[in-house]
């Protein structure tokens, strides 16, 4: 996605939720309410993806999604947002989208899952803002993480957690700290899902380099030197 690029959002208006993100991530965008309007509204090199609501009206929300399949040049990527109700409606559709989310969604998960797609129909990301330690690789853009140069296959809180570490080598986290910071005051999960996550993490990350996150024992954890040492 270059700068210019605009995406498309069905419907209009947009719900705020979903403007706000949109605006506070820098992204440039039009809401439609067909496709007839979309087709009318389109920049001259094309619409940059789209994020197509399923919550108010899934009918219209996945006529319009298969409209942008159907056009000569068909909009990639479509991100649509689903509740739990609507989940079966993706198996049925799944060549109508590149990805989905829930609602109600997290901001930082969608802006997550929004900049993944537009990365891989783009290919690349100039300029990206990277976090790296000890072959370790974070790509704030596009939320792509690597080690060693292979992908890891991270979910977005294991990602958030990870990233949260590697952007603060050598200082001790609590738990609570790490609740309030990675999931937010909102959460209201307990201190075992830290340690689920670091679980998790550490086995991604091999048995090589699991020590990348270290235990403070009776305090927290560390985001340190792998047993191999930083590169």
């Amino acid at each position: 996605m270059t700068d210019i690029d605009t995406l498309v959002v069905f419907p209009d208006p947009a719900s705020p939720d979903v403007a706000r993100l949109l605006d506070l991530g820098g992204f440039r965008w039009k809401a439609v309410a067909n496709p007839e309007e979309a087709e009318r509204a389109e920049p001259a090199q094309g619409w940059g993806g789209a994020v197509v609501s399923c919550e108010t009206d899934p009918e219209g929300a996945w006529a319009f999604a298969r409209s942008l399949r159907k056009r000569d040049n068909p909009v990639t990527p479509v991100i649509v947002l689903v509740t739990g109700a609507q989940i079966t409606d993706l198996e049925l559709r799944d060549d109508l989208y590149d990805d989905f989310c829930l609602a109600p969604f997290h901001p930082r998960e969608l802006e997550a899952r929004l900049r993944h797609a537009l990365w891989l129909a783009g290919g690349s990301v100039s300029g990206a803002e990277m976090v790296e330690y000890s072959g370790l690789s974070l790509n704030l853009e596009t939320y792509q993480a690597t080690f060693n140069g292979k992908p890891l296959d991270l979910t977005f809180m294991e990602y958030e957690l990870l990233k949260f570490l590697a952007q603060n080598p050598g200082k001790v986290f609590t738990r609570e700290v790490l609740l309030s910071r990675v999931w937010g005051y909102e959460y209201y999960g307990g201190a075992r899902t830290v340690d689920v996550h670091i679980r998790r993490l550490r086995a991604k990350l091999g048995e090589e380099h699991a020590n990348l996150i270290q235990t403070v024992r009776s305090v927290g954890y560390r985001f340190g030197q792998s047993r191999w040492g930083a590169s």
